[in-house]
């Protein structure tokens, strides 16, 4: 006895979906990798004054490395997966602390140098800064202003011995005499962090409106 099978052939059709939908779709999906990208990688920033001469131009545009510190949740104030931790001598971004306090205000960034960790205590003299009783002097600090100010101008040039708090950083502009920064409104917590600047990929001169090509692709030390 024969058994005889016929095999059926199915045909399958492909639906080919419409141009609008397949560029939506991409469109979607890039604007989501944006998001996640922006939020928990790399973001850019753009230079608007000079309190971080001669470091940083007014026009540099940068990169800062958002998960070095550790991926913040949104609304939250943990990190996790941290590289490191922030160090002396980082160049970072933050939110500036006292805007917590003023929500009907638009967030400012501000982006400053590192100079005193949790636990230590800084002090001023005459504008060299002492980190833990030891004169902490770096090559990227600037002075452009001669003389030593009083106290009538605040703590600019000279401020009494202040421990950081734990969580906390004291920052300062490499433009010392023309930076506003913790000598004058305190400590930045560690969760108002944003990242790490690390490098310089575009710098527009507005005076001679020209780009400045040496400092693009510049590392920031």
């Amino acid at each position: 006895m024969k058994l005889f099978f016929r095999k059926q052939r199915q045909d399958i059709d492909i639906v080919k979906k419409p141009w609008w939908r397949e560029y939506g779709e991409a469109l979607l999906v890039a604007a989501i990798l944006a998001i996640i990208i922006r939020t928990f990688v790399i973001q850019a920033f753009k230079i608007p004054s000079g309190s971080m001469e001669d470091t940083l131009l007014i026009g540099d545009h940068l990169l800062v490395n958002k998960f070095i510190y550790g991926i913040q949740v949104p609304f939250a104030d943990e990190r996790y997966f941290a590289i490191r931790g922030p160090k002396r001598g980082d160049v970072i971004v933050f939110e500036f602390p006292r805007d917590a306090y003023k929500p009907w205000l638009q967030r400012r960034d501000f982006i400053k140098r590192v100079i005193g960790l949790p636990g230590d205590v800084i002090e001023i003299r005459d504008k060299k800064v002492y980190v833990n009783g030891k004169l902490y002097q770096i090559p990227q600090e600037v002075h452009k202003e001669e003389g030593i100010v009083g106290p009538q101008y605040g703590p600019r040039d000279n401020m009494k011995p202040v421990r950081v708090p734990p969580g906390h950083y004291f920052v300062m502009g490499d433009n010392r005499d023309r930076s506003y920064d913790s000598r004058f409104w305190g400590f930045v917590p560690k969760e108002k962090i944003l990242g790490l600047a690390f490098i310089k990929y575009w710098s527009w001169d507005s005076e001679r409106h020209l780009p400045r090509w040496s400092r693009i692709g510049q590392p920031i030390e």
